[in-house]
């Protein structure tokens, strides 16, 4: 057992796996091999192949380089480049089919313009290299291409060496003298990769758990950084922190303990897998106590390798909230499964987006060719968490959005793509009889903001328009096949067999927790605007209704719906003393880390206000301990002023502490180790809103 301190607290406990414990590890492993997560022995060769052959192109790219611009024999023959892996690949998590993140790092005389110069034509004159895309514009420079089947993603770094070694060890703070920005950004993959490797304890249980929750964020609909979620680094760094907490653990229990922190965790207080290290070149980090922007983070998770910095800064109120709704769902399953209650076929079941919400927001892009579609979905896609936090911004947060992390394409339509995002009114809110909410002018701004790509062209066409849940198209199901529409009683209140390990209805239980607006509603003679999913022209003004509706009545140009709260309220079980006695050491976890943590590196209070009115308090003492369990829109809602800066609002939240602070979660709420806590459901009176129906016209094209 590892008896090594990792991480920048002492660990929660350093227990190993029981007999139980390594049984389920064994059916957790299973499942991840049936799930087709492993490549097989072939394709692992293939890929060392592949990344043996780039390395020898590289090489003669910088030799080539050389000579065109006039340096003598020697300095050509020792002219070098070496290629470096990162990502998911060297991690060691990658399944079939990933792609390869790559780095390219070469002397200081081959500059970035013969990279996608020189080499960008070597490439495209070789027929074993297809899809060959340049970006040479994006905040990291990449080359995207597919060398015999294999997708590369592939950076480049000029650093200030004359000759590049064969054992060149990028890990050095060195290595980043005297070098731009793009060559940092480009570093930084490779650097923090090799540093979580390194502050694991356990590689091979690492590795186990990362798969895991991997998987489970795809399924789960979570698994997508320029969406506002999070991507492949972040899940490895919080993985990694909880490796640090239970250095001893099993993957099985390191899956348990992963949602059972995260669901308690106190956004926006960082995860750290170190202390943050200023280092000597002077380059910009991570700072709230003097970074405005930093302080505007919601879900800060830092990367280990200076300069340090917040890899999940795309994170949105929205997203948070919906990922904060995964990990307590995750923790329940987690909590049934270790009671023998559940499978873990249950925690893996995929995300029913397309029957959790009533309403949905549909972006529609097109282009003529597959060259401009490839450049404009990825411009879109970048731009899309641009409208989740406009919407958030111009709807004082009332109107939350869950972008789905995917597109979806109707055969029919050649260059076609679709885009969907859930629209839910944010729960806990006690809007005033007939407010109303217009966000025309939101969506044409994200419209301009769209249109300003640098390299548009006529061809490139973007359209936005709100969807009922009735109205989706066909190829957004599975198959192209529409489900069969569950009963009422199903999908309102379905709810999770723990005992028999099933559900009533697909994922009800999560679903109950996004439809938390039971709508009472009629039809009109009139009939409704609603956009239809075939519609090809755009639309200047378009429906949002906030709550979920079913249907609504149209009364002169306003959609009445009236919404009843079902939103369940968790209520706390009895606790268990493991799970007191381990809340407690969390807790006290926390204040160790304060306590050793001082200085420019310190722990100390974010300054934050996360007093949460309803919620858990702090730990006072041995024997006092609050039980009441925040909601996500507890956790959530006290970072909500902050987003308003990242769009160009205000906030009024100023850091007064002259440090940083990561703090374990706070207190679990104490449950049963046989079952999640029970929910009742509040009855409050009917309220009634009035929301502006937005007619659809028409330009002339």
């Amino acid at each position: 057992m590892s008896n090594t301190a990792y991480g920048i607290s002492e660990p929660i406990s350093t227990g190993g796996p029981s007999e139980l414990d390594i049984v389920r590890n064994r059916e957790l492993e299973k499942f991840l091999a049936d799930a087709g997560l492993y490549e097989s022995h072939e394709e692992a060769i293939k890929r060392e192949e592949v990344l043996g052959r780039l390395d020898q192109i590289v090489k003669t790219w910088v030799k080539n380089v050389c000579r065109a611009k006039g340096f003598n024999d020697d300095l050509v023959h020792e002219a070098n480049a070496k290629i470096f892996t990162f990502g998911s690949y060297r991690l060691g998590v990658h399944g079939p089919g990933a792609d390869i993140d790559t780095l390219c790092v070469g002397p200081r005389h081959a500059m970035r313009e013969d990279f996608f110069g020189e080499l960008h034509r070597m490439l495209e004159e070789m027929p074993e290299i297809q899809e060959l895309h340049p970006v040479p514009d994006a905040h990291v420079p990449v080359m995207k291409f597919k060398f015999n089947g294999v997708s590369i993603d592939l950076l480049y770094a000029n650093v200030s060496l004359w000759v590049i070694p064969e054992d060149l060890d990028v890990s050095q703070e060195s290595i980043l003298q005297n070098v731009d920005d793009q060559t940092v950004r480009s570093l930084n993959g490779c650097r923090v990769t090799d540093q979580v490797l390194h502050l694991v304890p356990n590689i091979q249980s690492f590795r186990i758990a990362l798969r895991c929750m991997r998987l489970w964020a795809k399924r789960r609909g979570v698994y997508s950084n320029v969406t506002g979620f999070l991507g492949g680094i972040n899940w490895a760094l919080l993985v990694a922190r909880i490796c640090q907490l239970y250095p001893n653990a099993a993957p099985s229990m390191l899956v348990s303990r992963f949602f059972r922190v995260y669901s308690l965790w106190r956004w926006p207080n960082p995860v750290l897998l170190c202390p943050i290290n200023e280092g000597s070149l002077g380059l910009a980090y991570w700072d709230p106590r003097r970074n405005f922007k930093d302080r505007q983070h919601l879900m800060p998770i830092i990367t280990p390798a200076y300069p340090c910095m917040n890899s999940s800064y795309n994170v949105s109120t929205s997203t948070l909230r919906v990922m904060m709704e995964e990990f307590f769902r995750g923790n329940e399953i987690c909590e049934a499964i270790e009671a023998n209650k559940a499978s873990w076929g249950s925690l893996f079941e995929p995300f029913p987006f397309f029957e959790a919400y009533k309403n949905y927001l549909r972006i529609d892009i097109a282009t003529e060719s597959d060259d401009d579609m490839r450049q404009w979905k990825g411009w879109v896609e970048s731009r899309i968490r641009l409208l989740t936090l406009k919407i958030e911004r111009d709807t004082v947060g009332v109107l939350q959005c869950h972008p789905h992390p995917g597109e979806f394409s109707d055969k029919s339509k050649p260059f076609h793509h679709s885009y969907f995002m859930g629209l839910r009114r944010k729960q806990g809110v006690n809007p005033q009889q007939g407010e109303q909410f217009d966000i025309r002018s939101t969506v044409e701004d994200f419209k301009r903001d769209v249109y300003a790509y640098s390299f548009w062209k006529s061809s490139m066409w973007i359209h936005v328009c709100h969807v009922r849940r009735k109205d989706l198209p066909d190829f957004v199901f599975s198959g192209g096949v529409r489900p069969a529409q569950p009963a009422k009683s199903e999908s309102r209140s379905g709810s999770r067999s723990l005992g028999s390990g099933k559900t009533t209805s697909p994922d009800a239980a999560s679903i109950r927790k996004r439809k938390h607006d039971e709508v009472d509603t009629g039809f009109s003679p009139k009939g409704s605007d609603a956009t239809s999913p075939g519609e090809t022209r755009e639309l200047k003004r378009f429906e949002a209704d906030i709550g979920d509706t079913s249907s609504t009545t149209l009364v002169d140009n306003q959609v009445e719906v009236s919404i009843k709260s079902t939103l369940p309220v968790p209520v706390p079980a009895p606790a268990s003393g493991a799970a007191v006695a381990e809340t407690i050491t969390v807790m006290q976890s926390a204040e160790l880390t304060v306590g050793q943590q001082s200085g420019p590196h310190g722990v100390v209070d974010l300054g934050y206000d996360l007093e949460l009115t309803n919620g858990v308090k702090h730990f006072n003492g041995a024997n006092e301990l609050q039980t009441e369990r925040p909601t996500p829109e507890q956790i959530v809602g006290a970072a909500t002023s902050e987003e308003k800066d990242r769009i160009g609002g205000s906030s009024n939240n100023v850091l007064q502490s002259e440090g940083l602070e990561e703090l374990e979660p706070i207190e679990p709420a104490p449950s049963s180790s046989i079952a999640s806590a029970a929910f009742v459901v509040p009855q409050k009176p009917l309220i009634r809103f009035n929301f502006t129906s937005l007619r659809k016209t028409t330009e002339s094209t």
